[in-house]
């Protein structure tokens, strides 16, 4: 009996946490893996890089306010006689209120001018004014309005996708940290096991316990031995898909090698201590500030603006010029206006019919109302969202618990078998039921550590997105 009093010291030594036993590996924590995706990843950069393709379309909406400078010269002459010679320059200022302002210098001489054109040297300064459509609201104002709600909605849209992928990339840590410590479970079980079978064996060469128990031992430790094996293939495969995250400063991939261990462990997660708290900020913040409803408003805005430019198409186009003239080398005289010296003109255009102006009009007003509906459903989704998520954030934290509480039940049910072992009152038999029991509750509380992360995770990274 001495003898087994020895099997089970070696045993409760065996189930003590491996101390130091790794500590020149190479480990990786959690803060430094996401910093990791977030910088290097190349869709984390495809996402800022699409922010600066929005911000130049801005800059390119803007080119149409740029004011324009005309240079032109050109001359005739055939069979000796000078029909023309002549230089126009020309600066052409749009503003932002659909007001055109001009101002040229005309040149020209010749022998066969036509009636219209006046010799020698010519300022000119005038505007252009719309006086029905485009006076309130034109192409150029709409183009910068749209690109600058168009860049607004990118961020929106960028900062989801980006919050996605840091999700994707979260989720897979902790469940690579999962797998990790499955595995070191399984190999703590078949290390105690296979001290037990060699103990096993010297009792029965003592002629202390029967033969039969060498073979349940060994079936046991088989058993463990195949367990282990799945849960180390599981770790490499969990291993290999957290290298899809990581990429190296120059965009280039990197395969995380098997020697690299997680630093933390399910139960060292921040969530445990953060979640009521992340819980009360989520429910808390406004929905409209979220950026997949800062994502739709932007797209309403487009869509208020192509309303509004579709409403003055209906308008006739009624523009009125007017240019002040003056000869080169005489006094100026410009006042009145009309009196002398100036040039004017009056444009009217208008569709018969107005059936494209009628039909984008009656589009853009659809649109509206299905943006309208995308939004009632975009609020009712976050807020379900929400709910389902801190539900099973505090649920699995409350089975986290019970399963805590459950395994410390069948610690205490296997070394009280083992006490009865010691007493010649049970079997080999009933304490390796007692242990795979026990090895099952452990695997449960690992799966729930998990969900509840994985739970937490939804629920952090929507929270980022106001």
């Amino acid at each position: 009996m001495k003898l087994l009093n020895k099997i089970f010291i070696w045993v409760c030594v065996c189930c003590l946490p491996l101390g130091s036993r790794a500590q020149d590996t190479l480990r990786l924590a959690h803060e430094e893996f996401v910093s990791i995706v977030k910088n290097y990843h190349p869709m984390a950069y495809r996402y800022r890089l699409q922010n600066r393709v929005a911000q130049r379309e801005v800059q390119e909406a803007r080119g149409n306010f740029d004011p324009l400078l005309d240079a032109s010269h050109g001359a005739k002459t055939l069979d000796g006689l000078d029909y023309y010679r002549e230089t126009n320059l020309a600066l052409n200022i749009p503003t932002w209120y659909g007001i055109e302002v001009t101002g040229k210098y005309n040149t020209i001489d010749g022998q066969r001018l036509n009636n219209s054109e006046t010799e020698g040297g010519l300022y000119q300064f005038g505007v252009t004014v719309p006086l029905a459509q485009n006076l309130l609201y034109d192409k150029r104002r709409a183009l910068l309005d749209q690109a600058k709600f168009a860049r607004q909605m990118t961020e929106a849209e960028q900062e989801l996708l980006t919050n996605r992928l840091l999700l994707e990339a979260d989720n897979a840590y902790w469940t690579w940290v999962k797998k990790y410590e499955y595995y070191q479970l399984q190999s703590r079980t078949v290390a105690i096991n296979r001290e037990r079978l060699q103990l096993i064996r010297k009792t029965v060469e003592y002629g202390e316990t029967a033969a039969i128990d060498t073979i349940e031992a060994q079936s046991q430790l088989q058993g463990f031995e195949l367990q282990m094996e799945d849960a180390f293939l599981e770790w490499v495969k969990a291993t290999q898909e957290l290298s899809l995250y990581l990429w190296t400063e120059n965009q280039q991939p990197y395969n995380l090698p098997l020697s690299v261990i997680p630093t933390q462990n399910l139960l060292m997660s921040p969530a445990y201590s953060n979640f009521a708290l992340l819980i009360n900020e989520v429910n808390t913040q406004p929905l409209q500030q979220h950026a997949a409803m800062q994502f739709i408003f932007q797209e309403q805005n487009i869509l208020k603006s192509e309303l509004k430019l579709n409403r003055q198409l209906l308008l006739p186009q009624l523009n009125f010029t007017y240019h002040l003239l003056n000869k080169e080398s005489e006094r100026s005289k410009y006042f009145p206006l009309f009196e002398d010296n100036y040039q004017y003109g009056l444009k009217l255009g208008i569709p018969i019919f107005l059936r494209q102006e009628r039909a984008r009009f009656r589009i853009t007003q659809t649109k509206l109302l299905q943006n309208k509906l995308e939004s009632d459903m975009k609020r009712q989704e976050l807020n379900t969202r929400i709910s389902v998520y801190a539900s099973e954030v505090q649920n699995y934290y409350r089975q986290s618990e019970l399963a805590q509480q459950n395994i410390s039940n069948f610690r205490r049910l296997l070394e009280a078998e083992e006490t009865r072992f010691r007493n010649g009152e049970s079997s080999l038999f009933l304490i390796n039921t007692r242990e795979t029991k026990l090895l099952e509750a452990e695997q449960k509380l690992l799966e729930l550590r998990l969900k509840f992360l994985m739970s937490y995770n939804q629920l952090k990274w929507l929270n980022e997105g106001f």
